[in-house]
């Protein structure tokens, strides 16, 4: 009770903006995300670890309507943040805490995070919401320095969880930290109990995983934890990292999942740009297809200088290649826009991964392939349509009986550009080959075969 009283005047003076977006909640099937009433939510997200740390109103709203305008619904943002979020001010001289006590909130600073969260939801933009960063409460690296226990994280979970009751947000706990004992179980399971209470369970709870693992290993069976959020990290090959999408798809009690950090544009591939240089849209791109046709609800895209806000005038952490107001313009950014409006085309809340849909080569490394150039296919379960994903112009065959009717329409949709060729009718039999429009080279394509009698329209038309 000592604890509430210390929180309470602060409470009691919040009154977050009223909800401009419709709450969220997992799909009937357990599978998807959609929204109260049902609609289908595909999560496009972008990582905006330092948004209400290092920016100001003015740059804030840029950074939004930037994102609103490429279709991004979600962006990923840290309260407390990662790099001197305790002991940094944010852009208006504000620290979030006083004394480094989550009992003592700083209004100031917590109203900046209030107007930003607000001009997001105002631009149709959910936030994926950190309370804070895993350095806070594990110091496995980074500044810290640990200032949860278990008492006051569920005490501070409460009192943030009344103040966004109603924004329109997602709360993620974790940020990129092992779990490693106990103690960090319950101070996380302390959090999301607080959480839970503040909002009344309004919103939605996953945890944002350290690079390679994702929040089933520690969490898959805790109530709270409503999906499965993976970073499948800073690779570029399939192997190893991306597959684990298709294991926790796979996995019961059936929940939800996605990838909350793949590969940021413009990063050190593997961490190691002395040996495989910086990621491109390429690279951004195929993980997209990658985790999404393997079952994955949705995705979340980033760029290595967008994240951290970079600008010339700090401090680079693993050498970023331009200022953040660049960034934010970079070609993949646009390019999963494209990605989420293909999805968006066809029937959602059906779709599986299947990639039995591809008929293997007599070396399966060739179809479907492996390292870059791995092939993924996804499908309706109803079979009204497929998509296989070719990373490259490379032969593939498909099972045509996959799909229903007697005639399939097919398409080669460009994930670059969002334009959609008619390949032509077929009648639906036995297996059939199909090479996608650049032959030989590295240059991605997505077929998508439907059943004609559908009448879809071209892959990512979109009805608004």
């Amino acid at each position: 009770m000592r604890l509430l009283a210390i929180l309470l005047p602060l409470v009691l003076t919040v009154h977050a903006t009223a909800a401009s977006l419709p709450r969220l909640k997992v799909s009937e099937n357990h599978r998807f995300l959609v929204t109260t009433d049902g609609r289908p939510f595909f999560w496009l997200g972008d990582t905006a670890w330092e948004l209400f740390h290092r920016l100001n109103r003015e740059d804030a709203e840029r950074y939004l309507r930037n994102r609103a305008d490429k279709g991004f619904n979600l962006v990923q943002a840290v309260t407390l943040a990662e790099f001197e979020g305790l002991t940094a001010p944010n852009a208006y001289g504000h620290l979030p805490l006083k004394n480094n006590d989550p009992l003592q909130p700083d209004e100031d600073y917590f109203k900046h995070v209030d107007w930003i969260v607000a001009k997001a939801n105002a631009f149709g933009i959910h936030v994926g919401f950190l309370p804070t960063w895993g350095d806070k409460w594990n110091k496995k690296w980074g500044a810290g320095p640990e200032i949860f226990t278990p008492q006051n994280a569920e005490t501070y979970g409460e009192w943030i969880g009344r103040r966004y009751k109603d924004a329109g947000i997602v709360w993620i706990l974790g940020g990129d930290r092992p779990v490693e004992t106990d103690a960090h179980k319950e101070i996380l399971r302390a959090m999301a109990r607080g959480l839970r209470r503040g909002d009344s369970g309004a919103h939605l709870i996953t945890f944002h995983p350290t690079g390679g693992q994702g929040s089933s290993v520690p969490f898959h069976n805790e109530n709270w934890l409503d999906f499965n959020m993976r970073q499948n990290g800073h690779s570029a090959e399939f192997t190893g990292r991306y597959d684990k999408t298709r294991e926790d798809y796979d996995r019961t009690p059936v929940k939800p999942v996605l990838d909350g950090e793949p590969i940021y544009e413009g990063h050190p591939v593997s961490f190691n740009a002395k040996n495989f240089g910086h990621s491109i849209a390429a690279d951004v791109r195929r993980p997209f297809y990658w985790d999404v046709f393997s079952g994955a609800c949705g995705h979340t895209y980033g760029h290595h200088s967008v994240w951290a806000m970079h600008t010339p005038a700090r401090k680079p952490v693993n050498a970023p290649l331009m200022p953040w107001t660049e960034a934010i313009d970079e070609p993949g950014a646009f390019q999963v826009g494209i990605g989420k409006r293909l999805i968006e085309s066809r029937p959602f809340l059906t779709r599986v991964p299947d990639d039995s849909l591809l008929v293997p080569t007599e070396y399966p490394t060739l179809v479907p392939g492996a390292g870059t150039r791995r092939f993924v296919a996804t499908r309706d379960s109803g079979g009204s349509y497929a998509m296989v994903y070719a990373p490259v112009g490379r032969a593939f065959k498909v099972r045509m009986d996959k799909i229903t009717g007697a005639k399939v329409k097919a398409w080669w949709f460009n994930p670059r550009d969002g334009k959609a060729k008619l390949i032509g009718e077929f009648p639906n039999a036995g297996e059939r080959e199909f090479l996608s429009p650049d032959k030989g080279e590295q240059i991605d394509w997505v077929l998508v075969l439907d059943d004609a009698a559908k009448k879809f329209p071209p892959p990512g038309t979109v009805k608004r």
